[in-house]
This record gives structure tokens, C-alpha cells and sequence, in this order.
């Protein structure tokens, strides 16, 4: 008979339990769409599985632990280093969304669509109210690459609108005005953060620990930016005024793939100053995912910039970072797992760093 003890250890992990763990869904969700672009169907529809069975998962022990342990998350909405990593959850439900439409549920997307700008509408007023209100270190230290996931989670909303409008009927023009609004919105974010953020990491004094997977978020961001450049590009407005915007969206997306392009060699320079020079150990944390989801993003945007651009060796390079990307997610999947069996094996008791 389970007793109460028993029961509430089990559930105790779940305290600390991390609001990004949803990179898991993103990255496994893009990966899938990036294989099917390659003509991968098998390897793509089992980590569609794998992502919406995750997305399932997490949904649920995020409900307990919001029901069980209130105060934990409380304080990760109110820590400004914490509350952006919450915007996992919206790009994560747009991920599932995608894939979901991709293969003719196109209901269940337009619900996804729904579920994911309501919870960004509610994060995106409360994290600057977080930043405005109760942030005490005024200075440009508190900001770090996983800020710019709020821009991921606009952009996925671009994504999967786009996909979803045609189904909307006569509301289908009002989702492509609102989806060309969440694109340059999302521009604007993105402008604001990296504009800290390179202050933060080229002109102060930059440590070792301060290099994390996070830092990966600045190319990640760039690159579904660009993938939704593309994606308003390839589809049908139904408004001149829309219609008259594509110069400007062309050479928008053209110009923030390239950004995107140039933070993968320095992203890459980072780690091995870490890792390498510096020679601190790797180990997984659920911070890892939001390293596989760029190199996933960058693979699909290339594709599609690609082929809107008629331009091959985009084409290619897809074709490069898509393996690069399994590679890495099966890299950080078997450190999920070697942590978990961990977490099983030991007896539960107060955790200080957040469980996968």
C-alpha cells in the first residue's frame, strides 16, 4: 500500500523541475520537420512521436508541480533569470502545432495555436513587468541568451499561423495581418536583446561559467526569424498591403540569416574556450535542448530560404546541419538519460539545481 511518505517523495523532484525542459519538445519537433524536408519520413514521424508524447509529459508534470508546489513556481516566474525560459512552453505547444498540421489535424494545430498565444500574452506582459519591477541588479549582467527564447516563442507563433490560416476561412486574412505583426514584433525583441547582449559578452568581464548552451538562443533566434520571413514569403496574403511588403521581408530574411550564420563559428569559439582552454567538465542540464533546437531551426531555414530563393547551396548546408543536429540530440538525449536513472536510483530529498 503506498503511503503518503512514499508518495509525496516521488513527486518531490518535481519542485525543482526546470520551466525549459520544453526545449526538449522544440528541438525533437524541429528535427522532425527538417528530416521530413530531407525526405527522411521514418527517422522524421518517430520524433514526431517522441515530441508530442514529451510535449504530453511535461504538460502534465507542469500542472502537478504548479498544483503541488505553487511557491517553486512562483519564484521561478518572479526571477528574471528564470521567467524567459517559460517561452519554451509556447514555442513547444507551435512545434506540436506544426507537426500536427503537417500531417492533417489541422484542429488540434489551430487549438495549439491558441493555447500557445494565450500563454504568450500572459508571459511576454508579466517578464518585463519582472524586469521592470522587482529586478535589483540593475546593470547589464543579469542578461544572458536564454532572454532571447521570448523571440523564439513570437516567431513559432508566426510559423504555425501561417500554416493554420487557410483553415480559418473568412478569418484567414485577419491571421495574416496578425502573424505579419508577431514577425516584426519579434524583430523588435530580438533587436533590444542582442543589442544588451552583446554588450553584455564583448565589453564586460566574461567568466567561464558565464558560457552556457543558452548562448545558442542568439543564432536560434535568428534563424526561425528567418524561416518565418520565409514562410510570410511562400504563402498567399490576400491584402495588397501585406502584397507590398515583401521587398522589405526579403531582404529582412536574407540579412538576419546571415546574422545567424556568423554566430555559429563564435558559438563554436566559446565552447572550446570553455571546455577546452579552460578545461571545465560537461554535464548534462535541461539547458542543453536550447543548443539541438538552433542547429535544428538553422537546418529547416536554410532549406526553406533555399527554395524560395532558388539558390542550391542552401540547400546544402541544410542538408550538412540537419545530420550535425541528430547527432547532437542524441548526444543530449543520453545525458537526459544517464541523469534520470540517477534521479531513480537516489532517494529524493530537497534539490538546489533543477532536474530534467
Amino acid at each position: 500500500m503506498t503511503t503518503p511518505t512514499s508518495t509525496s517523495s516521488r513527486i518531490l523532484p518535481l519542485q525543482a523541475l526546470h520551466p525549459g525542459n520544453f526545449a526538449l519538445v522544440m528541438a525533437s519537433g524541429i528535427l522532425s520537420t527538417g528530416l521530413r524536408i530531407q525526405q527522411q519520413e521514418w527517422l522524421s514521424d518517430a520524433l514526431c512521436v517522441f515530441a508530442i508524447t514529451a510535449w504530453l509529459c511535461l504538460l502534465a508534470l507542469s500542472l502537478v508541480r504548479l498544483l503541488h508546489f505553487t511557491s517553486a513556481v512562483r519564484i521561478d516566474l518572479l526571477n528574471p533569470r528564470m521567467v524567459f525560459s517559460f517561452f519554451t512552453l509556447v514555442a513547444a505547444t507551435d512545434i506540436v502545432g506544426l507537426l500536427l498540421q503537417d500531417r492533417g489535424y489541422a484542429t488540434l494545430a489551430i487549438i495549439c495555436w491558441f493555447m500557445a498565444f494565450t500563454a504568450w500574452c500572459l508571459l511576454l506582459y508579466l517578464a518585463f513587468s519582472v524586469l521592470t519591477f522587482l529586478t535589483h541588479e540593475n546593470n547589464v549582467n543579469i542578461v544572458h541568451g536564454g532572454w532571447l527564447i521570448s523571440i523564439v516563442g513570437t516567431q513559432s507563433l508566426v510559423l504555425l499561423g501561417v500554416k493554420i490560416a487557410p483553415s480559418l476561412g473568412d478569418y484567414s486574412v485577419y491571421m495574416m495581418v496578425e502573424v505579419h505583426m508577431l514577425w516584426g514584433l519579434g524583430l523588435m525583441f530580438y533587436g533590444i536583446f542582442i543589442t544588451l547582449f552583446c554588450y553584455r559578452i564583448f565589453f564586460l568581464k566574461l567568466r567561464p561559467n558565464d558560457i552556457s548552451p543558452l548562448l545558442w538562443v542568439t543564432m536560434g533566434a535568428a534563424a526561425i526569424s528567418a524561416n518565418a520571413g520565409t514562410a510570410l514569403l511562400t504563402e498567399e496574403t490576400h491584402l495588397s498591403f501585406l502584397e507590398m511588403q515583401r521587398p522589405f521581408i526579403v531582404g529582412i530574411t536574407m540579412m538576419i540569416w546571415g546574422w545567424g550564420t556568423w554566430w555559429i563559428p563564435m558559438l563554436v569559439l566559446f565552447s572550446f574556450w570553455k571546455h577546452v582552454v579552460n578545461r571545465l567538465p560537461l554535464s548534462y542540464e535541461p539547458i542543453w535542448w536550447s543548443l539541438v533546437f538552433p542547429l535544428g531551426m538553422y537546418s529547416v531555414a536554410s532549406a526553406r530560404l533555399g527554395l524560395a530563393a532558388e539558390f542550391p547551396p542552401l540547400q546544402w548546408i541544410s542538408e550538412l546541419m540537419i545530420w550535425i543536429a541528430l547527432g547532437a540530440w542524441f548526444i543530449v538525449l543520453f545525458g537526459l538519460i544517464k541523469k534520470l536513472g540517477r534521479l531513480f536510483t537516489n532517494t529524493p530529498n530537497a534539490t538546489v539545481n533543477k532536474t530534467p
